[in-house]
């Protein structure tokens, strides 16, 4: 698989029509398409003012001087670009299932958690440089393994495929301690999207207070979860060894109905409490099963929770 073939051309062709669901007004730096907090020079009126001398006096109304005799000119509403900072877990964990190296984009490519997050992240992505929204991408494990500078426009697209592409799997996933790195925290405004599995060796105290920094850093933060199959739903019986797969430490199991339901409320219990702590932040969490398609996870799950839009 190559990067041209992270998204298949007529999937790209469907994301056009989409945009982020940001709902915040931004405060970008560059003009844009999307709404912001402060008056500009956008086509949506705002509201009328007294007129001042060096006031612009193609925005005096004429009409409203002739009612009432006071002079007054138009305000309108300042359109500015939206800062998305796309955050994928590459830490060993996430490099389970299916094949990396399959490029079919269909479902039975997608079992591969690593790059069902890659191609999750490409969509958004290309959907935000479609609309005029910058981006900047980070692959991470314990620390941040690459990051991308940031891009604007559409004819950038191949620079994001190409650094998702080639962001390799390894090493222990740590979400905090990677963001604790300098420079690691988006230094604008904006939305910030991080798509892992979410099995991390930190504690939920640390990741809440990850989180918290990210709030407090005027992000708009989704939680992407990205699990397989067979960690939703495992299919395993009789005596096995587990292997952790980012600390290569193993346990003797006997796996029994008793053991997978145990584990089924276990995972429940952590889902919902990665969810409480994102609810308390005001943050979005969502969780997608490796064995969807794109469309299923777009156009389904992200579409519903408002996160795209169309």
């Amino acid at each position: 698989m190559t990067s041209a073939h992270l998204l298949p051309p007529d999937w790209m062709v469907r994301l056009e029509r989409l945009a982020l669901g940001s709902g915040r007004r931004v405060a970008g730096t560059l003009q844009g398409k999307r709404r912001s907090s402060r008056l500009g020079s956008s086509l949506e009126f705002a509201d009328y003012r007294s007129y001042a001398p060096g006031d612009d006096i193609r925005r005096f109304d004429w009409g409203v001087y002739s009612r009432t005799g006071k002079p007054f000119v138009r305000q309108f509403m300042d359109e500015q670009e939206l800062m998305v900072s796309l955050y994928v877990d590459c830490s060993a964990s996430m490099d389970f299932g299916g094949s990396l190296s399959d490029g079919k984009p269909g479902r039975e490519a997608a079992v591969n958690k690593l790059l069902f997050a890659k191609r999750l992240a490409a969509s958004i992505g290309y959907i935000a440089l479609c609309s005029y929204e910058r981006v900047g991408a980070y692959c991470y494990s314990d620390r941040l393994d690459g990051r991308l500078p940031v891009l604007r426009g559409r004819g950038s697209t191949m620079r994001l495929f190409q650094f998702l592409h080639d962001a390799p799997p390894g090493g222990e996933g740590s979400l905090s301690s990677a963001l604790g790195e300098p420079g690691a925290m988006p230094r604008l405004p904006g939305m910030t999207w991080i798509f892992s599995d979410f099995w991390l060796g930190e504690g939920e105290s640390a990741m809440g207070s990850i989180l918290s920094r990210l709030a407090g850093a005027r992000q708009e933060v989704v939680l992407v979860q990205v699990l397989s199959p067979e960690e939703i739903n495992p299919d395993l019986s009789g005596d096995l060894r587990l292997v952790d797969s980012e600390l290569n430490t193993g346990k003797e199991v006997a796996i029994t109905g008793r053991v997978l339901q145990s584990y089924r409320d276990e995972l429940e219990h952590y889902q919902n409490e990665l969810r409480k702590i994102a609810s308390e932040r005001g943050i979005s969490f969502v969780t997608l099963s490796s064995d969807m398609t794109l469309q299923e996870a777009v156009f389904g799950v992200l579409a519903g929770a408002g996160l795209v839009r169309v």
